[in-house]
């Protein structure tokens, strides 16, 4: 009898799916999102309330661990405060492989700074901010947004990571002109010693801005999340110079995005040195998200 061949990969960490109260979605959000997925809907549904259906499939798609992206968005998506405590509650199935991501709106928050420390008491390993869905650029602390730059200040003081959405929205009243990477340049200039994940690589109109930003401050990774895998390459060839601050991410079950494993399987395919491959695909997420 053959023996099946070991992963060389043992320890994938996905730094960015979507597992969110999708309920909460505002109805024309929900259709969109639903858009594809009608064979499976109800299962994603499903899957949103239980974190076995989730640990089930990562089992079968050699995913360790998996950052699950929430944020706080009323106005376009229909996320609120109860997000973080939602995610916070689900990752409690098993801490070692989800690592729950959380949102604060600078717009509504009444003590930013508090509500940062809140995130982490709830267990939450991330703040995400989604400039498309909460309707300011992401250094709008530059024109006044000042409980912007007081979560900032916080997350630098505590290690606390930032995850910045960049590139465009397909979702109704998203504001894709705030998804230019070059806002991440102030915030790499003023908060220094803040770790900044740029999620989605500013695709599909501003890799280059991206490369540039990546180029020129070291505390910047790139999550991969929502670049088809097998054109990585093209919206990055210059990829192995940040190579050490990749980060591998799928943006499941986001639209256009079927399957964890298909997504590896492709990037598998890419001419890249095995050391590349483990690095983006394990040890980096391993440097900015330490296993307990």
């Amino acid at each position: 009898m053959t023996e099946a061949p070991v992963n060389p990969y043992p320890r994938i960490t996905d730094v960015h799916i979507h597992i969110q109260p999708w309920r909460d979605l505002k109805p024309m959000v929900q259709e969109t999102m639903r858009r594809g997925k009608e064979d499976h809907w109800n299962f994603l549904l499903s899957m949103m309330d239980d974190p076995k259906a989730l640990l089930d499939i990562m089992d079968r798609s050699g995913v360790w661990r998996v950052g699950m992206v929430n944020y706080v968005a009323p106005d376009v998506m229909g996320f609120t405060d109860s997000t973080n405590t939602f995610i916070a509650k689900y990752a409690q199935a098993n801490p070692d492989r989800l690592m729950p991501y959380g949102g604060v709106h600078p717009r509504y928050s009444k003590d930013p700074a508090g509500d940062v420390d809140r995130l982490m008491n709830l267990g939450i390993r991330l703040l995400k901010i989604h400039p498309s869905h909460q309707l300011f650029p992401a250094n709008a602390y530059t024109d006044g947004l000042d409980a912007l730059a007081a979560m900032y200040r916080r997350c630098e003081e505590r290690g606390f990571p930032v995850m910045v959405h960049t590139g465009t929205s397909i979702f109704p009243g998203a504001r894709s002109k705030w998804g230019n990477p070059m806002e991440l340049d102030d915030i790499a200039i003023d908060f220094p010693d803040l770790q900044l994940v740029m999620a989605h690589g500013g695709r599909p109109l501003w890799m280059e801005e991206a490369f540039f930003i990546l180029r020129r401050h070291k505390n910047v990774r790139l999550d991969v999340s929502g670049i088809p895998p097998v054109r990585l390459l093209e919206y990055f060839p210059r990829l192995m110079e940040v190579v050490d601050r990749v980060l591998w991410g799928t943006d499941w079950p986001s639209p256009g995005v079927k399957d964890l494993k298909l997504n590896i399987d492709q990037f598998l395919t890419l001419p890249l040195a095995d050391a590349h491959r483990k690095a983006i695909l394990q040890d980096n997420a391993l440097a900015l998200f330490p296993a307990s």
